[in-house]
């Protein structure tokens, strides 16, 4: 598939996602969910209704240790969740710039944003391969559970690094994997499945390395799935139906044998990863 073609799926499956048509996943993250992903119950009450969309795998926000005053860039803001709780760290004197690809994505965040009275976001339509934000404008990068999607993540973290003020802060959480799935597997996977763009964790952390960023640290790691939702037969998740050459939504108790262990496979390969990064001062 070529890069195009996988972010045009992309954009086609969020826009779903925005209208309320799917999610990127299965079920929508719940509430309890979003606890365990690091996200406070004031986090979750605070934000405009709408906002989380469960399309995170944990809460870059809570581990930046963001201060008043400073700009944050959030690449792939959805629906604007994280981009709120990151406006009321920096306050009045302080912004956030939220950048999507998806036009649906952009206006959802925007009427939350409206709906929240927030005047210190400001959303973008832009790829995250390219973002619309002028060279050394940031304090701090976050991003959730986005880059994975991204079919060049260099190109993201060198598009990062450029955002960024000398000294400025990368704080990301993403999906890894801890051992390669099968060739087969991966092209049965549609482009907004939550792994379907996902690499080696060794492979990932090398990526933010090579393009100059600095004190390059894993701060957190856990399974994405518990044990639990693997043996919970209401809990969905997305399948690619050849006949029909779509995604499905099912639920685990109606999946077949030889999808049930796909998907054991798949979860047992996949993590949930925060990591922190610097870009070096120009003395340094």
């Amino acid at each position: 598939m070529t890069e195009e073609k996988q972010r045009k799926e992309v954009r086609e499956g969020y826009a779903k996602i925005a209208l309320n048509k799917s999610s990127c996943c299965g079920s929508s993250t719940s509430y309890e969910d979003s606890k365990k992903m690091g996200y406070s119950e004031e986090d979750l009450k605070t934000a405009p209704e709408g906002a989380d969309m469960g399309l995170g795998c944990g809460n870059p926000v809570a581990l930046t240790s963001l201060e008043e005053g400073e700009i944050v860039v959030d690449l792939g803001s959805g629906g604007g969740f994280d981009c709120f709780l990151a406006a009321k760290k920096v306050g009045q004197r302080g912004k956030v710039i939220g950048v999507d690809m998806t036009p649906e994505m952009i206006d959802k965040a925007r009427e939350n944003a409206r709906k929240g009275k927030y005047t210190n976001v400001e959303f973008r339509l832009g790829e995250i391969e390219n973002l619309p934000v002028a060279d050394n404008t940031a304090d701090v990068v976050i991003s959730n559970c986005v880059i994975n999607l991204a079919p060049d993540k260099k190109k993201v973290f060198k598009e990062a690094f450029r955002v960024l003020k000398p000294g400025g802060r990368l704080m990301v959480s993403d999906l890894v994997l801890l051992k390669e799935l099968p060739e087969a597997m991966k092209k049965g996977m549609n482009s907004t499945s939550c792994v379907a763009g996902a690499i080696m964790k060794d492979k990932y952390i090398e990526t933010i390395n090579a393009v100059g960023f600095k004190n390059v640290r894993i701060t957190q790691e856990k399974s994405y799935h518990s044990e639990d939702f693997a043996n919970d037969p209401d809990a969905e998740v997305l399948t690619f139906n050849p006949k029909t050459n779509a995604t499905e939504t099912k639920k685990v108790s109606e999946l077949d044998e030889k999808a049930k262990q796909r998907m054991k496979e798949i979860l047992e390969a996949t993590l949930s990863i925060n990591v922190s990064a610097t870009k070096p001062r120009a003395d340094m």
